[in-house]
């Protein structure tokens, strides 16, 4: 991937991946788990800035229209961007039918996201190409741990009552504390959407800041539930509490909503981003979750993330999407511009 979108250098595709999120050492794509971007701390509640923010929501919805028909990448630049957003996956499964053969067999896709003729192909054969993260229920964590052991790449649990979150308040801190013990080093919580829903802000920055603590040293994505919120005004002052109570990522939605990742909410939160970017001088980083499964889609959220926060977000560090079928496309396209057609779905390994 390029660092620039519109005057990207000539060269292949393990050059641009090099490059990729102007980051100029070889490599940087590789051990996608390992991560040097700082905790966020958090700050105190600031109610004047949560009480002031608007959303112009005509303007959000004609700037999300014309994301993807003003920026195009294709050919090798395009293979370049689709790695990254390999790189940038959580693989996840989260049913209800989860057994440890089916986590075993997702952690070796992680390992190995793209078969070796592809990579070989492209010239990238020697790229150690991982995804970001594998995601899990808690009971499958011990599991994805020992299959993941040596790789780098971290486990993420979801925790705190997922996807409701309506678990006692207690029981919520003891599933956060017992997924890190078991070798989870991200969690992913839900907020209780009655807080945002009913305006008590105290009570949200609350109940995040003392997950905050129970994750100990495993990073904490926050997910809203931006499908429940009801309003985008509603997204934008939820997710500036959270980032004040010290989420380190911030993310849209469990992928069980009726409602899941839009545009228009990516965009809101991304901007919020930037706010508490500039106001604490911490970086957060952004998870859209749910709907999220063509390779197209993909190119647009990197392209989202590049125009509003920079290149540093260009990475798993600060970017993830939360996915289970979004490999399974991204191999599809790339078999493509190795071969010139497409293959059969039945030709797609697990993903």
């Amino acid at each position: 991937m390029s660092a620039n979108l519109e005057t990207l250098p000539l060269g292949g595709a393990r050059r641009d991946v090099e490059r990729a999120g102007d980051i100029e050492r070889t490599g940087d794509i590789e051990g996608a788990g390992n991560t040097d971007v700082g905790r966020n701390p958090g700050i105190a509640l600031d109610l004047d800035w949560v009480r002031e923010l608007r959303v112009n929501r005509s303007a959000v919805e004609r700037r999300t229209a014309t994301l993807g028909k003003r920026r195009t990448v294709k050919k090798e630049w395009q293979i370049a961007w689709l790695l990254k957003a390999l790189s940038c996956i959580d693989l996840t499964t989260l049913a209800g039918d989860d057994t440890p053969g089916r986590v075993r067999r997702l952690c070796a896709k992680a390992r190995q996201p793209l078969r070796r003729d592809l990579l070989e192909a492209h010239g990238i054969g020697d790229l150690k190409l991982t995804v970001g993260a594998v995601c899990v229920y808690h009971a499958m964590i011990e599991t994805a741990v020992e299959a993941l052991r040596g790789t780098g790449i971290p486990v993420a649990a979801v925790s705190t009552g997922f996807p409701a979150g309506l678990s006692p308040a207690d029981l919520k801190l003891r599933e956060i504390e017992a997924s890190v013990r078991a070798g989870a080093r991200e969690i992913d919580i839900v907020i209780t959407r009655a807080h945002a829903l009913n305006g008590d802000w105290s009570a949200l920055y609350d109940e995040v800041r003392g997950f905050r603590e129970a994750c100990g040293p495993a990073h904490m994505k926050t997910i809203l539930g931006t499908g429940d919120l009801g309003t985008l005004r509603n997204v934008a002052r939820a997710s500036a509490v959270c980032m004040m109570a010290g989420a380190d990522f911030i993310k849209t939605s469990t992928g069980k909503e009726s409602v899941n990742a839009t545009l228009p909410v990516s965009l809101v939160m991304a901007r919020l981003i930037r706010d508490y970017h500039e106001r604490s001088g911490q970086r957060v980083g952004f998870k859209p979750a749910g709907g999220i499964s063509t390779a197209k889609d993909a190119l647009t959220y990197l392209m989202l993330m590049k125009e509003e926060l920079g290149r540093a977000w260009l990475g798993p560090e600060l970017f993830r999407f939360g996915a289970s079928s979004l490999l399974n496309d991204i191999e599809r396209q790339l078999a493509y511009h190795a071969s010139g057609r497409y293959a059969a779905g039945d030709r797609q390994p697990l993903g």
